[in-house]
């Protein structure tokens, strides 16, 4: 999480949408930069609106914006099975080593997911809050160009992203019925990704 005072902004890091990039870059200029631990560096909008929130608003803050990424579902948990398939998490139950994109995705689809599978939902990372907290600014991971525009504008700055934490290629093959499962479970994770700039 990047969090901007000035500019009144707050880049939530959403998992596997490139923050790390834009942390490396911009943590510099950020008021305040949260890297650890991972629960408060990729605080979804619920856990923002508890914690950071009331603290902000007691300095002054009550008009702070909220900026969040969110990438295309599929190929999103394409990005957590290649994470999920490093040599660190062997062994362990989160790993995906030996298992196939496909049934990755179908155990995703699933209510009681493995731990291998379990990675969270972008639609809940950036659910409103009943006190009508929610994110101001929501971009396509896959619009960079519409999102460095909307940071190099509202910080006065120009961007130079690096590529980081990047996951190793993996064969991200999908049968037809899997995917379909994913549209009906997943819902709603496609239509927030579909709302998107």
């Amino acid at each position: 999480m990047l969090v901007f005072w000035k500019q009144r902004l707050v880049f939530l890091a959403v998992p596997k949408t490139g923050t790390s990039a834009y942390e490396a870059t911009l943590g510099p200029h950020a008021a305040m930069t949260i890297y650890d631990p991972p629960e408060l560096k990729h605080a979804p909008v619920y856990r923002y609106n508890r914690f950071f929130r009331p603290m902000m608003e007691k300095m002054g803050a009550e008009d702070m914006e909220l900026l969040a990424v969110i990438r295309e579902p599929i190929s999103w948990l394409g990005s957590w099975y290649r994470y999920r398939q490093r040599g660190f998490l062997e062994g362990k139950p989160t790993s995906t080593r030996g298992i196939s994109f496909d049934a990755f995705c179908d155990a995703y689809a699933t209510g009681d997911r493995p731990p291998y599978a379990n990675v969270g939902s972008q639609a809940k990372f950036i659910e409103p809050r009943p006190n009508g907290v929610s994110v101001s600014h929501l971009y396509k991971y896959e619009n960079q160009i519409g999102l460095l525009g909307f940071l190099e504008d509202r910080l006065q700055m120009k961007i130079d992203l690096p590529r980081e934490n990047v996951s190793p290629r993996r064969d991200l093959e999908l049968s037809a019925q899997t995917e379909a499962k994913l549209r009906r479970k997943c819902a709603e994770d496609f239509e927030v990704w579909e709302r998107a700039l």
